[in-house]
């Protein structure tokens, strides 16, 4: 090889990589002449380095368009990733068109934020659950928080759990390894029951959230609701039935929204005139709004013709009605899941790993008419 070609040679292998390939402290620290320990510390600034020295390894580092040590790699080798992974159990659309889900999120990245953390939301498909697992095998993250309604057994625990990451919840996953803030859900849907009763309502009904990933908008009984995917909504279905009798009519939606709660309601008012209910207990306040639609089709006068509860204590603003309503805090809640994060990361125990709920009275409930029935039939039934 000649004189010129080595030339050559040396010219490519030190004004820069030839290829996209980000440039590496490495390759700063051969530019400018000077052992990768002593240009690590000219970028963390702490160390002694000569001026001279230094100076020669910004400029090595403006040539190649080094900007500092990857942040990524930086935070691994520190033993953290800055992330903080959110599973949703539906895509992740709908959660943030969900507004309790939105006021848990913000509540959730407020706290974390204070410690520097992000999170990283990943939505996992309801029918095919364990394809989620193979995308976290190997993603660089400190926690993981199951904070809406998933299912009680999930398949992505494992690998998760494999890895020795935190894991959070409020109820769901069912799994030891999963640590949870929770309240607890069939008492506080039996707040609402008993405040109809305290009304004079002996025929109550209830619209159940989803029990099952392929749900179908049907009535449905005791066996089913102990056979549910959903610990939340299995746990509120039992606290109504505790509360308003094992015979009480009961529907479970084919999804937890307003569309939902409508399809729901009919189902309800449909029955026949013994059975129909003079209210309606709803598992969440978007189902209530359904509910209320429902009725107001069917020539029923909220809450003089029929009384209805929600669950959530969100803001809808679109509601002609204030809603009586079971308020879990939403905000709040996300404080404290982000709370038991920092616990959890720290090494120490969760120290309030639970949250009160409480009935809010609205302008949705008011005493049934004659003998426990809607003061007015719809104007037709659906069977």
């Amino acid at each position: 090889m000649s004189n010129l070609e080595a030339e050559k040679v040396e010219t490519i292998r030190y004004t820069g990589p030839v290829t996209s390939r980000r440039p590496t402290l490495k390759d700063v620290a051969a530019r400018a002449a000077v052992s990768v320990s002593t240009a690590s510390l000219v970028f963390s600034g702490k160390g002694p380095v000569a001026d001279e020295t230094a100076e020669r390894v910004r400029a090595a580092a403006d040539e190649l368009g080094y900007a500092g040590p990857d942040p990524v790699a930086s935070s691994l080798r520190a033993g953290r990733s800055g992330v903080v992974a959110v599973i949703v159990d539906a895509p992740l659309t709908m959660a943030l068109r969900d507004p309790y889900a939105v006021q848990v999120l913000d509540g959730l990245a407020d706290e974390l934020g204070r410690e520097g953390l992000g999170l990283l939301l990943l939505a996992q498909d309801p029918h095919d659950p364990t394809e989620l697992n193979g995308r976290v095998a190997s993603m660089a993250m400190d926690a993981v928080v199951f904070p809406f309604c998933g299912p009680s057994v999930n398949p992505v625990v494992e690998p998760l759990a494999a890895r020795g990451i935190p894991l959070l919840g409020t109820g769901a996953p069912e799994d030891p390894r999963v640590r949870h803030v929770r309240t607890d859900e069939g008492r506080a849907q039996a707040l609402a029951v008993a405040h109809l009763r305290e009304l004079g309502h002996t025929r109550i009904g209830h619209v159940s959230m989803p029990l099952h990933p392929r749900a179908t908008t049907a009535l449905v009984g005791a066996q089913e609701v102990e056979r549910a995917t959903y610990p939340d909504a299995r746990d509120r279905a039992r606290g109504f039935l505790d509360a308003a009798g094992a015979d009480a009519p009961l529907v479970e939606a084919s999804a937890a929204d307003v569309t939902g709660g409508e399809a729901a309601a009919r189902l309800l008012l449909g029955l026949p005139a013994d059975t129909r209910p003079s209210a309606i207990v709803a598992q969440s306040d978007l189902l209530a709004a359904g509910v209320i639609r429902a009725a107001e089709s069917l020539g029923l006068r909220v809450p003089e013709d029929l009384s209805v509860t929600g669950f959530d204590g969100i803001d809808l603003t679109w509601l002609d009605h204030t809603l009586t309503t079971v308020v879990q805090p939403s905000v709040e809640k996300g404080h404290r899941i982000g709370q038991a994060v920092r616990e959890a990361l720290s090494g120490s125990a969760i120290t309030r790993d639970t949250y009160e709920v409480s009935l809010r009275r609205g302008s949705t409930t008011a005493p049934p008419g004659p003998h426990g029935l809607p003061r007015q039939s719809p104007r037709r039934d659906f069977a």
